[in-house]
């Protein structure tokens, strides 16, 4: 059984009101949100502890009352910094739900240049900056009253949303021609990460990995090391096995059958590597969660 994990495809809040708040963890059942990217904005407000979140490919140790913007469409992640915890919220919304039209000037003029990454604010903001004074109180009211964003809340999330955007894009300034071309480089990173969320289960080579890109091999391999932090065969690696972790704990698959679904042929092979990544064994991580995983979203 073939299992995807597409996190792009996710949709955050109601078609009619595209804007939700989550309550996340590092680590909890996995120890990282790996990389993806989605057509929301999205502010994430560090509630407690401490962590790293990656935008494109720029790394951020953050901590409590930290606030890290990530602009439409911007490749990140999100995970365990050496043994510490945190706790966290992303506020997500789509522009749409502030009622722009094509032709709109407030869309040409201050939701475009984010979306198009033409115009961005500092990403990181540290709980002391004037920027993070500004957008946490917003947040935290769109946090404190979350779960009522249906029932008859919705102009006062507008309202908030709005703020924020105004503070946002007041703090923004033009792009840089090489960020500009940090952005079609991952551009074209995205069509990677889709193939491989499409094929992981199947051999993918350095070849046809850069061939997907539109690269040379030697120029994909120097240029994902730079975008990513590692080497693709890495990569690749956990790739696999943190979806073999997602399937432990949400299936009851046998062991063998999904160390082949996830691209491992040899299963002793992959015990091994589950057990470097992740310090225990496959049957031993399925016993230590799936019961609580299951439990917490029946």
């Amino acid at each position: 059984m073939h299992h995807k994990i597409p996190p792009e495809s996710k949709i955050h809040g109601q078609p009619s009101f595209p804007y939700t708040v989550y309550k996340g963890k590092i680590p909890a059942f996995f120890p990282l949100y790996p990389l993806h990217w989605h057509d929301e904005m999205e502010l994430i407000y560090i509630s407690s502890g401490l962590g790293m979140i990656t935008i494109q490919s720029h790394s951020y140790i953050v901590k409590s009352d930290d606030i890290v913007i990530v602009p439409p469409q911007m490749v990140h992640s999100i995970e365990q910094h050496s043994k510490s915890q945190m706790e966290y919220f992303n506020v997500l919304f789509q522009f749409s739900l502030l009622n722009y039209s094509a032709n709109d000037t407030c869309y040409e003029k201050y939701f475009k240049p984010l979306y198009c990454h033409t115009k961005l604010p500092p990403l990181y903001l540290a709980s002391e900056v004037e920027l993070n004074r500004l957008l946490r109180p917003h947040i935290m009211y769109l946090i404190e009253n979350r779960k009522k964003s249906n029932t008859g809340d919705e102009l006062m999330v507008k309202s908030h949303l709005f703020a924020m955007m105004h503070h946002i894009t007041r703090h923004s300034s033009p792009t840089s021609c090489a960020e500009l071309s940090l952005k079609n480089n991952y551009d074209k990173l995205k069509n990677l990460l889709l193939y491989i969320q499409s094929n992981y289960n199947r051999p993918i080579t350095v070849k046809n990995a850069a061939a997907v890109c539109g690269f040379s091999q030697s120029h994909f391999m120097k240029l994902f090391k730079e975008l990513t932090g590692k080497s693709f065969s890495q990569y690749l690696i956990d790739y696999r096995l943190e979806t073999a972790a997602r399937q432990l704990i949400e299936t009851s698959d046998k062991i063998i059958d999904l160390a082949e679904n996830v691209g491992f042929h040899n299963v002793s092979y992959f015990s091994r590597a589950f057990h470097s990544k992740y310090g225990e064994t496959p049957s031993s991580y399925r016993n230590h969660y799936a019961a609580d995983f299951t439990a917490s979203h029946s």
